[in-house]
C-alpha cells in the first residue's frame, strides 16, 4: 500500500509540475525553462540527501546519469509538445507511451502482478488513451496537433527509459541516482544553451519554471521511493496517470474543453488506481 500512495503522490505532483512547465513554455523558449526546472531540482536534492542518505556507488551514478540524459531530453520534447498543442491531449500521449516502456520491461524481468492489479494496469492504459482523445479540434489546427502528438510520443519513450533506469539503481543508494541524473541532464542542457544561446524568460515566467522544477523533483523522489516498495509495472502505471491532473488543471485554468471521452478516462483512471491498490 505504501508504494501505491507514493505513486499517487508522484502522479499528482508530476501533473501540477507539468502544467506549470507547459504554461511557462508558452511564454518563453523551451530550453531555458527546462534548464531552470532541472537546476531547481538539483538544489532540492542537495537538501534531500541530508534527510534520505544512501550509498553513493558507481552503479547509483551510472543508472542515474542514464536516467538524467533521457529525462532531460524527454522534458525538452514534452514541454515543446505542451506549448504546441492542447495540454489535455499531449500530456496523456506522453504518459501512455511512457507507461508502456517500464511495463514491458518489468514483465520481461518476470514481475507478475495479481489479477486485480493486472486488471487495473489494463484499465489505466485504457484511461490514459481516453484522456488523450481530443475534444472538438478545428481542421486547420490538426497539423499542429499532429506534430504535438508526435513530439509527445518521443517524450514518452524517453520518460519510459528514465523510469526503468531509476528502478535499476541499487535500493540502498538513497537519492544519489537522482543527483547523478540531474548532473548528467544539466550537463547536456548546458551544451545546448551554449550552442543555441536562447533568450531567458522574464520574472513571472521564471517563477512558473521554478515552482515547476520544485514539484518535478518532489515527484521524482516519490517515484524512486515507490519503486523500492513495489513492482515497477504497478508503480509506473499509477505514476503515469499524471495527465489526469494536467487535463483537469487545463480545463479549469485555461478553459480547455473536456470531452466526454476524456471525462470517462478520468473516471477510469480512478477505478484503475483502486483496483491496483486492492
Amino acid at each position: 500500500m505504501t508504494a501505491i500512495l507514493l505513486s499517487l503522490g508522484s502522479a499528482a505532483t508530476f501533473g501540477a509540475a507539468d502544467f506549470l512547465g507547459g504554461l511557462a513554455t508558452r511564454r518563453s523558449s523551451t530550453l531555458p525553462i527546462t534548464v531552470i526546472s532541472q537546476a531547481v531540482g538539483l538544489a532540492v536534492l542537495a537538501l534531500g540527501v541530508l534527510v534520505l542518505p544512501g550509498e553513493a556507488s558507481p552503479a547509483a551514478f551510472g543508472w542515474g546519469m542514464l536516467a538524467g540524459l533521457c529525462g532531460a531530453g524527454g522534458l525538452i520534447a514534452y514541454f515543446r509538445a505542451l506549448s504546441m498543442g492542447a495540454m489535455g491531449v499531449s500530456a496523456p500521449v506522453a504518459s501512455l507511451v511512457g507507461a508502456a516502456v517500464p511495463v514491458m520491461f518489468g514483465l520481461g524481468l518476470g514481475e507478475r502482478p495479481g489479477a486485480l492489479a493486472a486488471a487495473g494496469i489494463v484499465l489505466g492504459v485504457v484511461a490514459t488513451a481516453l484522456v488523450s482523445r481530443p475534444a472538438d479540434v478545428e481542421p486547420a489546427a490538426w497539423a499542429v496537433q499532429r506534430r504535438a502528438l508526435l513530439t509527445a510520443a518521443v517524450a514518452g519513450v524517453l520518460f519510459g527509459v528514465f523510469f526503468v533506469a531509476l528502478d535499476g539503481a541499487p535500493d540502498d543508494s538513497g537519492l544519489w541516482p537522482l543527483i547523478g541524473a540531474r548532473i548528467a541532464g544539466l550537463s547536456m542542457l548546458g551544451v545546448l544553451v551554449a550552442v543555441r544561446r536562447p533568450a531567458w524568460p522574464g520574472r513571472q515566467t521564471l517563477g512558473l519554471a521554478t515552482v515547476s522544477g520544485l514539484l518535478d523533483m518532489v515527484a521524482n523522489v516519490l517515484f524512486l521511493l515507490a519503486t523500492r516498495e513495489g513492482l515497477l509495472v504497478l508503480t509506473s502505471v499509477i505514476t503515469s496517470l499524471y495527465p489526469v491532473g494536467v487535463v483537469l488543471l487545463a480545463a479549469v485554468v485555461l478553459r480547455e474543453r473536456l470531452g466526454r471521452l476524456q471525462a470517462g478516462g478520468v473516471v477510469l483512471a480512478l477505478a484503475a488506481t483502486t483496483l491496483i491498490a486492492l
